[in-house]
C-alpha cells in the first residue's frame, strides 16, 4: 500500500503520521490487503482541520471521505469512518459476488429464474447407465436417492424410477 501524505498549513509530525498509519492499517485489514494507494490531505484554515482520504482498492474502486473538524484527531477520525462505512459497503459487494459465482460444473448448485419466479435449481449431472428396471430399483432403496434416471436397457428408452410417498417405487416411461 503507498500512502501520499500532504499537509497544508500544516507540517505532518511523526505522530501525525503515526495516527494516519493506525487508522488505514485498520481499512488494510477490513478489505484483506486489497488497497493499492492512499492520498490524505491535511488542511488548516483558522480554527478548523481539514481531513480527506481517498483510497484506491483493487477493481478500480475509490473510497473517498472527508470531514472538518475543531482538533486533528476528530477530523481524522470522522473521515476515516466515512471511508470505512464505504468499506465495509464494498466488501459485503465482494463477499455476496462470490457466494452468488458458483460454477454448474463439479456438482455445484445453480438456480434459473421460469416464467412465475418459480426457480428451478439444478443439482447435478450424471452419465445416464443402460440397466434394467430391477437394477435401478436396488439403486433407490441402497437409500442413495429418492430417484434415478436410467436407460432401460431392454427398451433402450430413457426412464425415471423414483421413490412415492408411500414407500412404493413409481416408474415413468416415456410414450413413443
Amino acid at each position: 500500500m503507498r500512502l501520499e501524505l500532504t499537509g497544508r498549513h500544516v507540517t505532518i509530525t511523526p505522530a501525525v503520521r503515526k495516527a494516519v498509519e493506525q487508522r488505514l492499517n485498520h481499512l488494510s485489514r477490513m478489505l484483506n490487503d486489497s488497497i493499492h494507494s492512499v492520498q490524505v490531505v491535511i488542511t488548516r484554515e483558522k480554527f478548523r482541520h481539514h481531513v480527506e482520504i481517498t483510497l484506491h482498492a483493487r477493481g478500480e474502486h475509490f473510497l473517498h471521505g472527508d470531514a472538518t473538524g475543531r482538533s486533528l484527531p476528530l477530523a481524522l477520525g470522522a473521515a476515516a469512518e466515512k471511508v470505512e462505512h464505504q468499506a465495509q459497503k464494498l466488501k459485503s459487494k465482494w463477499t455476496e459476488g462470490k457466494r452468488a459465482r458458483r460454477s454448474p460444473r463439479n456438482g455445484q448448485v445453480e438456480a434459473v429464474e421460469a416464467d412465475a419466479g418459480t426457480r428451478i435449481i439444478r443439482a447435478r449431472r450424471y452419465a445416464v447407465k443402460p440397466m434394467s428396471v430391477d437394477e435401478a430399483a436396488l439403486e433407490v432403496t441402497d437409500g442413495r436417492g429418492a430417484f434415478i434416471v436410467f436407460r432401460n436397457s431392454t427398451t433402450d428408452t430413457i426412464n425415471v424410477l423414483f421413490r412415492r410417498p408411500d414407500g412404493n417405487l413409481g416408474l415413468i416411461e416415456p410414450e413413443a
